[in-house]
């Protein structure tokens, strides 16, 4: 085997491992990035390659990449590195967290002449174990929105004070995730406990905010906590704040300014140490202009406020959050699922969201059901989204069941006779994997040996 076809080959193999590989030579210029360094980093090969390993492979923290190297440190002590946890900003600033492994690459000689590194993109795991821990923080909330990135920024200071919070929006739109986020980055040690004040009459709105003493009423066989005593030491979201009742806002006020409450059927004050956050798909000045809400209280929640702006005004989102919630169904559902078409993506940018974010989520969610291919194509999405008239403000039309993707047909086609036909080294070429390859053969009825 001559020496070019034997690198090809390499190419080859190291282009269809999963896990992200590029090398640097002793002046820390990278002499290789792999496909998968690609996908992960976001940047491409021929950005990378010549570039100082530190300018392509950013770390969250600065002195990683700096005095914490593990590559470097690998060079120099000529000792492996394996699998260190870090998280690294992506080309289009996404956040995201991996495993490295380093090690020293050496001549004949012995030489050290350079160094390896791979990449392990482990987002999966930690949205499975924030799944399970139910712990976010502001780095979980995807967006390249300016105006959710002013929110950032301050999210830290907010977090450390121990003032009450109220936070605007639409629904879908996100509160809870951000006063779980407030939470987290603050040094309270007690529960995040949250309560959605539309979901429960007065009556019994009233004991799960303060609990019950034995005998309170008929059904009070024993004592209960309320939400305030779970949530001690911690915070408390009151969701749709907006829909208590005069009398309800009446006994919040007492216990937002007095901190102290009394469970129902007893006569003893109950001390409370909790972090309140308020969250409401309403104006509340605009109520308490209409004498629907009590001004005191209002001013007694609104010390910081946050308004979320409606998905519709953040557009620029929508292909980040696709990409996140196709990687979460992924795990959750057990597929492998690449993404969304063109003709999918152009519905759902020309949509206006009236549920936000978590109408997003639910197409995605729908389209998971519906999918047993890489790609998730317009006759995936629900009904009434695909009879709307975003369709044909996509310039798409109506009669779009199952569109051919001749773009996908060309770029398989071309690729192929680039590359002699040979399966295995189109799919590494095209970043996919064979299996998949063999799918798009099949879809779009191209025989697998050229004829």
């Amino acid at each position: 085997m001559t020496s070019k076809k034997k690198q090809d080959w390499n190419d080859i193999i190291l282009n269809s491992i999963a896990d992200g590989i590029f090398t640097i030579n002793c002046n820390q210029d990278i002499t290789y990035f792999n496909s998968a360094a690609e996908k992960i980093t976001g940047v491409k090969s021929e950005d990378a390659l010549g570039k100082k390993c530190f300018e392509v492979l950013r770390a969250t923290d600065a002195d990683q990449c700096e005095s914490k190297c593990f590559l470097k440190e690998s060079m120099t002590t000529g000792q492996e590195k394996i699998s260190r946890k870090i998280e690294i900003i992506r080309s289009d600033g996404k956040r995201i967290p991996v495993t490295i492994s380093t090690s020293v690459v050496r001549n004949d000689e012995g030489e050290v002449i350079g160094g390896v590194e791979t990449l392990r993109d482990i987002s999966a795991m930690e949205l499975l174990r924030k799944k399970i821990e139910e712990r976010y923080v502001f780095s979980d909330i995807i967006t390249k929105n300016h105006e959710i990135w002013k929110i950032l920024d301050i999210l830290p200071d907010i977090a450390r004070s121990n003032s009450t919070v109220l936070i605007e929006g639409p629904s879908g739109s996100g509160k809870e995730l951000f006063a779980k986020a407030i939470h987290d980055l603050s040094e309270r040690t007690g529960k995040f406990v949250a309560l959605n004040c539309t979901a429960l009459p007065d009556s019994l709105l009233e004991s799960e905010l303060f609990g019950y003493k034995k005998g309170a009423f008929t059904e009070a066989k024993r004592d209960k906590p309320g939400r305030f005593m779970l949530a001690e030491g911690g915070t408390f979201l009151l969701d749709e704040i907006g829909d208590i009742s005069s009398a309800l806002q009446m006994k919040l006020l007492r216990v937002i300014e007095k901190m102290e409450y009394e469970p129902l059927g007893s006569n003893q004050v109950v001390k409370a140490n909790v972090r309140i956050i308020a969250a409401t798909n309403k104006s509340l000045i605009d109520l308490v202009a209409q004498k629907k809400f009590r001004d005191d209280l209002f001013y007694r929640l609104n010390v910081v406020k946050i308004y979320l702006p409606p998905l519709a005004s953040r557009r620029e989102d929508i292909s980040l959050l696709l990409d996140h919630f196709i990687k979460k169904f992924n795990i959750l559902k057990g597929k492998y699922i690449e993404g969304v078409s063109r003709e999918v993506l152009n519905v759902l940018m020309n949509y206006d969201f009236p549920g936000n974010v978590r109408e997003l989520e639910n197409f995605i969610e729908y389209a998971f059901i519906l999918c047993h291919d890489s790609t998730i194509e317009l006759e995936h999405l629900p009904k009434e989204l695909r009879n709307s008239r975003e369709l044909e403000d996509a310039g798409i039309g109506r009669l779009v069941a199952k569109p051919l993707a001749s773009s996908e047909v060309e770029t398989i086609k071309k690729a192929l006779d680039d590359h002699g036909w040979n399966k295995t080294a189109t799919a590494a070429f095209l970043r996919i994997n064979p299996r998949t390859l063999w799918r798009k053969f099949k879809k779009y009825g191209i025989s697998p040996d050229g004829l």
